[in-house]
């Protein structure tokens, strides 16, 4: 397989000598504070033009007024030079997409409080105005004759609606206060708006085909969440009209585009060859005037995560997640062979391929965040990087070193994770050791910086003298489809097994303290750690986040439930519920067992494990003694977006770690203006 090499880099020398994490590149490394990792700029969503001499992409940095990160677009040459920031909108810019002449930037920019789209030089300059749509425009994409875009943007609210809100007259019905998501297009000449879809039913996503007379869409009955399995893929004309049902099925697709010829449709779905659901997700091809999909590679052992038609429309590009790394393949069809583009110690991100040949993705490292590569379609090419943002991190921060262990589970099974050495690691030193788990559960952790510092932060962890183990435990993706089953049926049949496994392994490894261990995770992880701490007194500390208490109840809080009939045989609505699986497999069964002094988290807006679920873990604790806080955060999701509330849970985490586990106090950092 081929290796990577860099190119010229040039925006990395510009951000490190501005940048909040910057220092002297004479000064010795020191290790990385929660600040540091806070004001790290972020990359997103890089965009190539057509002839792939340009790149642009949004740019994300710490804006501790505003609260969170501010988005502005950049751009340049694909050989690194040039590099400059486009736009400078106060409300912030991202979404770049280039016009195929190359000349325009369409941008979705604040306009007013409300995201809308410009039009921009390509060299940088005064945005112009294009849209003015009454709700939000999103995922807008070019006409491949230059002279239009489309996006997709909600329904707007009828005046009786928003009357009714302006009086307060608002008592609304849950589950179906919605306004449905259609397709539209916009004129670049005129600024005239076309409504391309239609009807009672949301358009998720969609993708313009090479010739720019058909649109693939993805169409559901409802924008909600637990509706997506109900999508299926159609076929129109670039008008709206002669709409052809593709697919008819109870699974759901993704990255849905048809081929060169106009005479297959790819898609992305998580089912086997009779399209039943919870598998790896798999390349699926189907005739353009619908059929049986067929996976392309049935024993494919690793997650299909994007996928593209090559140009020559006889292969498909895809970037597939094979457990601790991701890399980019070459599909041909037939016949049906995979071959790696690429090979590293790295996660394969946002990645996307211009006219069917050259590639444009961020490459995220254990010692850097992503910068853009690009990569051709020439066989004998290697990936290229083109921005060296990140440059200053190794240069001047003491950063873990991450390498994959391996360890049996129980049956024998072989388990994949990757550990975090302290930054003073000494061979015979046994250190206390921080227990990540992934969210998901149907995920895993890869080679990276860490996709969510405010989560992990192993870089300040292993700096105050932790080891940190991320165990990717069966459930996780990446280790093929008996792997990923194995929570059917019994969530905690082996996952929770799997990570103690993990910790005896570092334990044998003479690396990790058996007295001084700490567990931590959110979302999935949160569940894992909420039942682990009810399984077991081993661990001196634990914090969870979004964690789930009472699958019960749990099921009918959650905005998403379709994997919780698998896991658990059925719903507890059904005439003969599964009761006692639910439950016996609930952390608060045994919640009385639990000693382990315990943080959890949440956001109080949060649809995926909502807030009941946190209280009902912390009021149990609490009234049987056990040291507990529940910290609520306003207006958050399930992911936090506030950088002052991300900054407070690393804060209070660290300081309960020190305290429960070494036995030391910590200094909270403070959020600079």
């Amino acid at each position: 397989m081929r290796k990577l090499h860099p190119a010229v880099l040039v925006l990395g020398a510009v951000l490190a000598a501005s940048g909040p994490a910057a220092s002297g590149s004479a000064q010795a490394k020191r290790p990385m504070t929660f600040m540091d990792l806070l004001n790290i700029p972020r990359v997103i969503d890089p965009q190539l033009s057509g002839d792939g001499r340009k790149i642009a992409f949004t740019l994300l940095n710490a804006d501790w007024k505003l609260g969170r990160r501010l988005p502005q677009v950049w751009g340049g040459n694909t050989d690194g030079t040039g590099l400059k920031q486009l736009t400078k909108i106060e409300g912030g810019a991202l979404s770049e997409r280039w016009s195929p002449d190359g000349s325009t930037l369409a941008v979705l920019a604040q306009v007013k409080g409300q995201m809308q789209i410009q039009l921009l030089p390509a060299d940088g300059g005064d945005p112009k105005p294009l849209s003015n749509h009454p709700t939000a425009p999103s995922a807008i994409a070019w006409a491949p004759d230059g002279r239009g875009l489309y996006f997709l943007a909600s329904d707007a609210r009828s005046n009786a609606e928003v009357e009714r809100e302006r009086v307060r007259d608002d008592v609304f019905a849950f589950d179906e206060n919605y306004q449905q998501q259609h397709l539209w297009r916009i004129d670049v000449a005129d600024n005239r708006e076309t409504r391309i879809t239609s009807g009672d039913y949301s358009v998720l996503s969609y993708k313009v085909a090479v010739d720019g007379r058909h649109l693939v869409i993805n169409r559901a009955p409802s924008p909600q969440l637990n509706d997506g399995e109900r999508s299926d893929v159609w076929l129109i004309d670039a008008n709206g009209e002669h709409a052809t049902r593709v697919t008819e099925n109870r699974i759901q697709e993704s990255e849905s585009e048809l081929s060169p010829d106009n005479s297959q449709v790819l898609f992305v779905a998580g089912a086997n060859a009779a399209l039943e659901s919870y598998y790896l997700p798999n390349l699926f091809v189907v005739q353009a005037t619908g059929g049986r999909p067929r996976p392309v590679l049935p024993d494919f052992p690793y997650e299909v995560l994007r996928a593209s038609w090559a140009k020559d429309g006889r292969s498909v590009y895809v970037v597939a997640n094979m457990g601790v790394h991701s890399e980019i393949f070459r599909i041909e069809l037939a016949p049906a062979v995979a071959r790696p583009l690429t090979d590293g110690r790295h996660s394969i991100e946002q990645w996307s391929v211009v006219n069917g040949e050259r590639h444009v993705f961020l490459i995220d490292e254990p010692t850097r965040f992503g910068d853009v590569w690009t990569l051709g379609s020439d066989p004998n090419e290697r990936p290229v990087r083109v921005t060296g943002i990140y440059d200053h991190l190794d240069r001047d921060f003491s950063l873990p070193r991450q390498e994959t262990i391996h360890w049996q589970g129980p049956g024998g099974v072989t388990i994949e994770g990757l550990l975090h050495y302290p930054l003073d690691y000494q061979p015979g030193r046994r250190y206390p050791l921080v227990v990540q788990v992934h969210g998901g559960p149907s995920e895993s952790d890869r080679y990276s910086f860490g996709p969510f510092v405010w989560r992990n932060y192993q870089q300040v962890l292993t700096a105050k003298g932790y080891a940190v183990l991320w165990p990717n435990h069966r459930g996780s993706t990446g280790y093929g489809n008996a792997f990923l089953r194995d929570m059917v049926g019994s969530y905690f049949r082996h996952a929770h097994l799997d990570v103690l496994a993990g910790v005896d392994a570092v334990i044998k490894m003479g690396v990790a303290d058996p007295e001084r261990l700490v567990l931590m995770g959110w979302s999935a992880g949160g569940h894992m750690t909420n039942k682990l701490i009810t399984f077991t007194d081993r661990f001196k500390a634990a914090s969870s986040g979004a964690g789930a208490a009472d699958w019960i109840s749990m099921y009918a809080q959650t905005d998403v439930r379709a994997d919780r009939d698998l896991w658990f045989g059925g719903s507890p609505w059904d005439r003969n519920a599964p009761i006692d699986r639910l439950w016996n497999e609930s952390p608060l069964k045994d919640v009385a067992s639990a000693h382990t002094p315990t943080l959890f988290f949440v956001g109080q807006a949060d649809p995926r494990v909502p807030l009941a679920q946190s209280i009902e873990m912390f009021r149990a604790l609490r009234s049987h003694g056990v040291p507990t806080h529940l910290y609520v955060a306003p207006r958050e999701g399930h992911a936090w977006g506030e950088l002052r509330h991300q900054l407070f849970k690393m804060n209070a985490e660290l300081d309960w770690f020190e305290r429960h586990a070494m036995g030391r106090t910590y200094t909270w950092e403070t959020a600079s203006e």
